[in-house]
Order: structure tokens, then sequence, then C-alpha cells
């Protein structure tokens, strides 16, 4: 397959580091809690930008790259939305105020940028000369697949419970509360760091969790690390906003976690085949390649994630009106208990006999 043409990479990254640029600038500028009109529509301008550029990448690249950037960015988007659930617990075990969410926000996802592009470049180099690698990224995607299926989210609730934490806290001296969106600041007249350190140390550790699941993930769509890069940017960003926006509908998206399960499962299945198709390893089929093992094609991948998505959503939302409605059905009767009774023993009385009840 033909390599991107270098005018098109270098295209997509100047203008996606100019709009990056322009947001951190606006946060950095104007620190407030966006409402929900706002959020919406930043979600759907980056949305839209990213599906501009997936029209473009199939007018300018061909269908195939095409179809891996949209599986890429689906499935990232997917991880990122799953990865909010953290960043919410972080922001209220160490209540940090909503006017200075959006900053840490942008922080962590500069972070995760960071942290994704070394792991990109680490990722291409090895699979450019181990195609074994293969073996071990699905056996991880499996392993990964079923510790989300099965995991209760106590893990997530101490998010903030780990030694690197506690060492800073021991270590560095600490104001009990916030100034402002300062990382430094002064008490007594010595200057010392605030909370809002440890919540970017925080955010960071867990950029860094988020990218040993992801970036896997994605080389299993496609090997090419300039669609790898902009997949993630592109799921990254809006992540801010769609933060604010999700934030009460979160919870009840019951099925998110077993959805992206199931995405992670068929990657990992589908690494591992590409695995034994360009085997290498003298001890599986003496060397050779394994031809009976399948590829699955580009846009197969694209419609098992997007229908999984769609399904968990719909599954979801259905899920938490019946146990809403249930709530609401349960408290209607525990209100109206006492003025049942009541009307009981009152016709008890007249009729001279017991209420059945009691």
């Amino acid at each position: 397959m033909p390599a991107l043409p270098v005018w098109f990479e270098i295209g997509t990254f100047v203008v996606l580091g100019i709009i990056l640029l322009f947001d951190l600038l606006l946060v950095v500028k104007r620190p407030h809690e966006p409402s929900m009109k706002e959020a919406g529509l930043w979600v759907a301008f980056y949305v839209g930008l990213a599906l501009v550029f997936a029209a473009l990448m199939f007018v300018f690249t061909g269908p195939e790259y095409g179809g891996q950037f949209v599986a890429g960015w689906i499935t990232e988007y997917s991880l990122s939305i799953d990865n909010l659930f953290v960043f919410i617990i972080i922001m209220a075990r160490f209540s940090v105020p909503r006017k200075y969410q959006q900053e840490v926000l942008m922080v962590g996802i500069i972070i995760a940028l960071i942290l994704r592009g070394i792991f990109i470049a680490l990722g291409a180099a090895v699979i450019e000369n181990f195609s074994w690698i293969f073996y071990i990224f699905g056996a991880f995607l499996l392993y990964t697949a079923y510790k989300q299926a099965t995991d209760s989210g106590e893990d997530e609730e101490h998010a903030g419970d780990n030694k690197l934490i506690s060492k800073l806290k021991s270590v560095l001296p600490m104001s009990e509360s916030y100034d402002g969106n300062k990382v430094r600041t002064v008490v007594d007249g010595k200057k010392v760091f605030t909370p809002m350190l440890i919540v970017f140390v925080t955010i960071g550790l867990t950029d860094l969790l988020f990218a040993v699941d992801s970036i896997p993930a994605i080389f299993g769509l496609t090997q090419s690390a300039s669609i790898v890069f902009t997949a993630n940017i592109f799921a990254l960003m809006g992540l801010r906003q769609l933060y604010f926006l999700l934030g009460g509908l979160m919870t009840r998206l019951i099925y998110l976690k077993h959805a992206l399960s199931v995405i992670l499962a068929f990657i990992g299945v589908k690494l591992i085949l590409h695995a034994m198709h360009v085997n290498e390893l003298p001890f599986i089929n003496n060397g050779e390649h394994i031809e009976w093992a399948p590829e699955i094609p580009t846009f197969v991948s694209l419609a098992v994630i997007v229908a999984t998505i769609i399904i968990a959503v719909i599954a979801s939302l259905i899920r938490s009106r019946v146990i809403e409605g249930n709530e609401a059905r349960d408290g209607v009767e525990e209100e109206s208990s006492p003025a049942v009774d009541e009307g009981l023993d009152e016709a008890a009385d007249e009729a001279g006999t017991k209420n059945p009840r009691h």
C-alpha cells in the first residue's frame, strides 16, 4: 500500500496544531464553565472537522486509508469517552472548582498527545522490525477486554491514591486550598505548590495508562503512524467540551464499557490473525506465513465498531429509562402508602373491623 502524500501529512498537522493552540489560548485567557449550548457547539465543530478530514482522506488517499482513519477515530473517541468517567472521579476527588476544570482537562489533553506521540513512534518502529509484536498486542487487548468487562470500577475510585502522589505530598510544600488556576502560590511569605499540581500529575498518570490501552488497539486497525496519531488528535480534540456536555449523561451509558470490551476483543482477534498471516516465528508453522488465517478488511472492522457502539448506546438509554421509571414508581408507592393505610384504618373503624395491612 503506498504511503500517504507528504504534503497531506504536513498540511494536516499544521492545521491541527493551529486549532489546538487557539483552543489552549482560549482556555487560559477566559477560564469558565461552558454552558450546555457552548459545549454542544464545540463538540459538533470537532466531530464535523473529523468527518471533513475523513472525506478528504477518501478523496486524496483512497478508501482504504479513509476507512482506516474513520475506524481508528471512532475507536479512540469511544475509548476517550470511557476515560471521561475517570476524569469526573479525579475532579470530584480533588474538589477542582468547575471554573478551572477546562484548564485541567486541556493540560491533560496536551499530556496525552505527548505521551501518545511517544508511544506511536515506538510502536511504529517496533512493528516495522518485529512482526511478532502483533501477537503480544493481540493478547494484551484480549486481556484488557476481559478486565474491561469484569472490572467493577473500584480501582478507578482510587485513581489519586498511589505512591507517587503520596510522595509528592510528603516532599513538596503544599497549600491546603486552590489559588485560582495557579500551580504555585504564596502562603505566609513562602512559595508553595497548590493542589492543582497533584491534579495535573494524576491526570498525566491516567493519560499514560490510557495510552497503553489505546495505542495497540488502533495499530490493530492501521499500521500507518500518521493515521494513528491523527486519529488520536481528533479523538482528544473536543474531549474537554464533551466532559461538560456529557457530565450528567455519563452515568446513563451503563453498557459503554461492555461495548468497549467487545471492540477491544475484536481488534485483539484481528491482530492475532494478522500476526498469523505474516508469521515469522520459527516455532509457529516452521516460521512460515499461515495463509489460511483471514485478514479482516478495514470496512468490516468499521462496521463492527460502529454497530457495537450504536447498540450499546441504545441499550444503555433504554435500560436507564426503565431503571428511572422503576425508581419513580417505587417513590410514588412509598409516598402513597401512609395515606392508603390511613384510609383503610378509617374504613375499618367505621365497619368495626381491623385493617388487613396491620
